[in-house]
């Protein structure tokens, strides 16, 4: 990526380096919610701006791509695919990625200066072999014609225009390529278009496909030119986030906001599901970050006979401006108030 490329995902999403999970998590709900194709149609600029905020929220809420990110800037995509699965063997050092330990440079300086003197050399050097690659008849280093649509029977640029990024896997004519999807494909399942060695090959996504989910393209890898039989193209699936439902597990999540009159006088409220909107009884005490479960709302089986279950996380949002009656309203509540949620705190010790 080049220096006028680099995105700062941390200002895109308008939060701080520091910034927790639970605040990155919160900034993108609410900046997807404001761009969200469904709120503005027909809108470009829009569209676009919720393109970058997914984009920088899939890296921001990744905590190993995260610190990439952080540690290697605006470089952290060669990092991560210097220690990808076209690897060498796995490494155990805090670090290391997949057989490349960042940890051995000094400074950042010195692995940008290697990897750029790599790639202009042609490999050599002790570390070339870290990387994984292999020219033909042996020698270290890295061979751009591997990867066309000529050497191992793989377009990348129309993966990537289906979603798709590839790898080869080393010693073998098997590839992989991480297939994102958005949670409403891998919902109701979705057809995905490759040209894989010149031949178009259109692939259904079953219904309900989960995040790891692998899908295998059979005789569609590269080819071994002594036995003339192709391998195989596996495709792993990765979701992309939505503004509003997330897969946990076998179950569909969501977050709905309540007034806190709602929480303690009990409300009906409009929750949105995969089917359309349903209306939810809340019961009268309940607590902020309790969830209430819809059966049956949420993700398919792989039999795409029956349905995990919703579940509903309530969290009571005080108002931010209230207005000279309801200031009242509430200090007359306060004033009136029979108990103490924190009076068990005082004999506390540690």
């Amino acid at each position: 990526m080049a220096a006028t490329d680099f995105k700062d995902y941390y200002a895109i999403l308008g939060v701080s380096k520091t910034a927790s999970a639970d605040d990155i998590k919160r900034s993108f709900r609410k900046l997807a919610r404001k761009y969200h194709p469904d709120v503005n149609p027909n809108n470009k600029a829009a569209e676009a701006k919720f393109k970058e905020v997914s984009e920088a929220y899939e890296v921001l809420s990744d905590a190993e791509k995260r610190t990439k990110y952080d540690q290697f800037g605006q470089y952290w995509q060669q990092a991560s695919r210097a220690g990808g699965p076209a690897g060498g063997s796995a490494g155990g050092a805090t670090g290391a990625a997949s057989g490349f330990d960042f940890g051995a440079y000094g400074s950042f300086d010195d692995f940008i200066n290697e990897l750029l003197g790599r790639f202009a050399t042609g490999g050599g050097g002790a570390r070339a072999s870290s990387y994984g690659y292999q020219k033909p008849g042996g020698a270290s280093g890295f061979d751009p014609s591997g990867f066309g649509s000529g050497g191992f029977g793989f377009d990348p640029r129309a993966a990537s225009r289906a979603g798709a990024s590839t790898r080869v896997s080393q010693g073998s004519f098997d590839q992989t390529a991480d297939l994102k999807l958005s949670l409403s494909e891998a919902f109701r399942g979705t057809q995905k278009r490759f040209s894989i060695g010149g031949e178009s090959v259109t692939v259904r996504i079953p219904a309900g496909v989960k995040p790891g989910s692998k899908i295998r393209l059979k005789g569609k890898g590269a080819l071994n030119p002594q036995t003339q039989q192709r391998g195989d193209v596996y495709l792993t699936v990765e979701l992309l986030p939505h503004s509003f439902f997330q897969l946990e597990g076998d179950n569909l999540t969501c977050e709905v906001p309540i007034t806190p009159d709602e929480a303690v006088l009990g409300a009906k409220v409009t929750v949105p599901t995969p089917d359309g909107s349903v209306t939810v009884s809340v019961p009268a005490g309940v607590k902020s970050g309790q969830s209430l479960r819809l059966r049956g709302k949420g993700w398919p089986d792989k039999q795409g006979t029956n349905r995990s279950d919703q579940l509903v996380k309530v969290v009571i949002t005080p108002p931010q401006e209230l207005s000279d009656r309801e200031k009242s309203l509430y200090e007359q509540i306060r004033d009136s108030r029979s108990t103490d949620p924190r009076a068990e705190l005082t004999s506390i010790q540690l």
